[in-house]
């Protein structure tokens, strides 16, 4: 009871891409006296502003923020990398007295905090040689058709191009015969350090897809060609992974359109929040809310509250 008692409370808000994650973790945060952790794979980077959809600077005015432009987009920033960041501003907010909001965007990011992180069996370099000549022998599509079928959670995850990822995530399923994917967190186990509640923000289909779909056109309209055009010679092979940046690189390398390119982008959009969906089924506990909701900030402040014993 003591160890329950010692737990740190956390209030996470998931749900797809835009569904409002940002809006509320600041509406909360502001209310309960709080400050926002980026569950984010790609906020984390300097520059990449339009594309990843951070919060704006009203927001950011608004709260502090943690976990958004901590690393340029040169730099690798990988789930071990970001969790340990995590977990000091979750431990600093906390011993100033704060309240922790956190905004998931990447599932696999939350799950990670709210679970731990395993790093799997060290690296072989025979077994690393060898798909690194196949690598370069068959092509990344090979090599990542073999991903999707024995690890296809972590596929889902990653783009075909993503060299390391993939030949990591088939160097461990050979030494292991085990998915890459399950030595990412402890199985469902919750970490005794934190106690969440899970607020997930939920969308009809339809809606959802129009809300994409405006999203992505205005981040065209915003300067997202611009953008991507200014970060092209710095982005790293990570950052590169981000939804719409490889679309729009495609746009200035001369192989669509822009009509064509939005396409591509809302495109993507929309699978990512299907995936994201998927992620957030295998959890039980979340309370979700409609994103639609005239009194949603009024219903996940009083949920917030109880959960924080106010």
């Amino acid at each position: 009871m003591a160890e329950a008692a010692a737990a740190i409370p956390l209030v996470v808000v998931l749900g797809p891409t835009a569904a409002g994650k940002s809006a509320l973790a600041v509406d909360l945060a502001e209310s309960l006296g709080g400050e926002v952790v980026n569950a984010d794979a790609f906020a984390v980077y300097r520059g990449m502003d339009i594309g990843t959809a951070k919060p704006s600077a009203e927001e950011r005015a608004r709260v502090p923020h943690h976990l958004v432009d901590v690393c340029g987009p040169e730099e690798r920033s990988d789930l071990a990398r970001w969790l340990a960041l995590a977990e000091a501003a979750v431990a600093d907010i906390h011993r100033r007295g704060r309240r922790v909001v956190v905004a998931g965007g990447s599932p696999l990011y939350t799950k990670a905090l709210l679970e731990g992180l395993s790093a799997g069996p060290p690296r072989d370099e025979a077994v690393r040689g060898e798909l690194d000549q196949r690598w370069e022998r068959e092509g990344a599509d090979a090599l990542f058709a073999e991903l999707a079928r024995v690890d296809p959670a972590y596929a889902a995850a990653h783009h075909a191009n993503d060299r390391r990822r993939v030949v990591r995530a088939l160097e461990v399923h050979r030494l292991t015969g085990r998915p890459y994917s399950s030595f990412h967190t402890t199985d469902g186990v919750r970490r005794a350090g934190y106690r969440p509640l899970l607020l997930g923000l939920a969308w009809d289909k339809e809606v959802l897809h129009r809300r994409i779909n405006a999203r992505v056109r205005a981040m065209f309209a915003a300067g997202l060609v611009d953008e991507v055009r200014r970060l092209r010679p710095l982005l790293s092979p990570e950052a590169l992974q981000a939804v719409g940046y490889k679309e729009v690189l495609a746009l200035l390398d001369g192989g669509c359109d822009q009509d064509h390119a939005i396409y591509l982008v809302a495109k993507a959009t929309r699978h990512l929040a299907k995936h994201q969906l998927t992620w957030y089924r295998r959890w039980q506990d979340i309370a979700w809310l409609p994103g639609d909701a005239p009194d949603l900030q009024a219903r996940a402040l009083a949920l917030a509250r109880a959960h924080l014993g106010e």
